[in-house]
């Protein structure tokens, strides 16, 4: 008989707060996640024992001229 083993998947969106997002976003025609707080981010989730599995760009569109750039993270961990 084969044993299954269940894995938890997480599914997390890195993106510019409000403020820095829409101010760097209308000042400067587009607004990049800091790679600090995305550092502070995966180490948090890594301390956690979650892995990164997948991760993709976003470049969403905002207010219809201007970009704001997100992450999209998938995360799991062994039980």
């Amino acid at each position: 008989m084969i044993a299954h083993r269940r894995y938890p998947f997480r599914f997390q969106a890195a993106e510019q707060t409000l403020h820095g997002g829409i101010v760097g976003s209308l000042l400067l025609g587009g607004s990049k996640v800091n790679p600090l707080k995305f550092t502070d981010f995966l180490n948090k989730n890594s301390s956690e024992g979650w892995r990164v599995q997948t991760m993709e760009k976003d470049i969403r569109r905002m207010l219809l001229f201007w970009k704001r750039e997100a992450y999209v993270v998938i995360l799991g961990r062994n039980t």
